[in-house]
């Protein structure tokens, strides 16, 4: 079967007395509802998003049609409103969206696989993975050694041109973003491999027929030279989007070391970071800057993140634990910094 996100409430799974930083929190946030799921709000967003999609695919038919070049200015409302789908996927993946996991794994099949390309169960076991272990390495996919290293041990392993890219990573790390689109892809069909026999039946069957439609819609629409560059630039700015919107949430945060002993709220709180938020960076960032209230709550509903948070930073103030929030372009500044400074033994 497909892996799901975790949703047990984190008190059930909080180990020993730290439990008791964390369950004041949750009964309040309880009390004041905030983890009661916003069907409404999801069926409006996902309708509007669908439709938004299907106008700017209309518009590339239209545009293209006649060969102009214009047509690729279409391509960054498509990145956009394709992030906005990977949102939905994520929310579906962590329960937020309905009350049955059968519908929410549908929704997370529709809008990962079949839209965008990008595996619902490769996307939720590595993401479980992170969420119950942010930053710590050898239990959180995201600090694994890749294109990027995470740790100046990581970082002096490097030989040849992996050296290289380590040495230079802050420089590189956003014309690097414009290759996650297509890199998203690779790794879902990769995973296939992991599923069981169901699984990759669905899954695989969901991946191809993204990938056959998207080209059969773009080599229908668009004469050949158009239709490549739409798509590159089309999957260039995906991944610099979704790049953007998870890069500020864990880089140049604390890392737990091996043997380390947190309870939920530390291990959430002190390796999270917070981008203060207004409607604008709500939107582009998909929720995702209230990274701290996510991970302490995985399954509530993105509109009430933002509610969350100011019960969340009085609470960490009343128990010692430090909140971090910044403002987006000194999130960038500061996840750069950290990638900048592990290369350091490298220069």
């Amino acid at each position: 079967m497909a892996t799901v996100l975790t949703t047990v409430e984190p008190s059930e799974r909080a180990p020993g007395g730290e439990a008791s930083e964390f369950t004041p929190l949750l009964r309040i946030v309880r009390r004041s509802g905030l983890l009661r799921r916003r069907r409404g709000h999801y069926v409006v967003s996902i309708a509007v998003n669908l439709l938004a999609l299907a106008a700017v695919w209309a518009a590339v038919v239209a545009v293209g049609g006649g060969g102009s070049w214009w047509v690729l200015a279409l391509a960054l409302p498509a990145a956009v409103l394709s992030a906005r789908s990977g949102f939905v996927g994520h929310d579906a993946g962590h329960q937020q969206i309905a009350a049955s996991r059968r519908t929410n794994r549908v929704i997370a099949l529709f809008h990962g696989n079949l839209l965008l390309g990008m595996g619902a169960g490769w996307w939720t076991d590595k993401h479980n993975r992170h969420h119950a272990n942010p930053n710590h390495v050898g239990k959180d996919p995201d600090v694994e050694v890749g294109a990027l290293v995470w740790t100046r041990a990581q970082a002096v392993e490097r030989q040849g041109f992996a050296r290289f890219l380590t040495k230079h990573q802050a420089r590189l790390f956003f014309p690097m973003l414009l290759l996650e689109g297509l890199a998203l892809k690779v790794a879902s069909f990769q995973d296939l491999r992991r599923l069981d026999r169901r699984g990759r039946l669905v899954e695989g069957s969901l991946l191809t027929a993204h990938v056959i439609g998207y080209a059969a819609l773009l080599l229908t629409a668009l004469p050949l030279p158009q239709a490549v560059a739409f798509a590159a630039l089309h999957h260039a700015l995906f991944g610099l989007h979704l790049g953007c919107a998870f890069a500020p949430n864990h880089k140049g945060m604390e890392m737990p070391e091996e043997g380390a002993r947190w309870g939920h709220l530390r291990r959430q709180v002190l390796t999270s970071r917070n981008v203060r938020g207004n409607p604008v960076v709500d939107f582009l960032l998909g929720g995702l800057n209230y990274q701290i209230e996510h991970h302490l709550f995985p399954s509530m509903p993105r509109p009430h993140l933002r509610r969350a948070r100011p019960l969340v930073r009085a609470h960490c103030a009343r128990v010692g634990v430090p909140y971090t929030e910044t403002g987006l372009l000194d999130s960038y500044a500061q996840a750069l910094g950290h990638m900048h400074a592990v290369g350091a033994p490298l220069r």
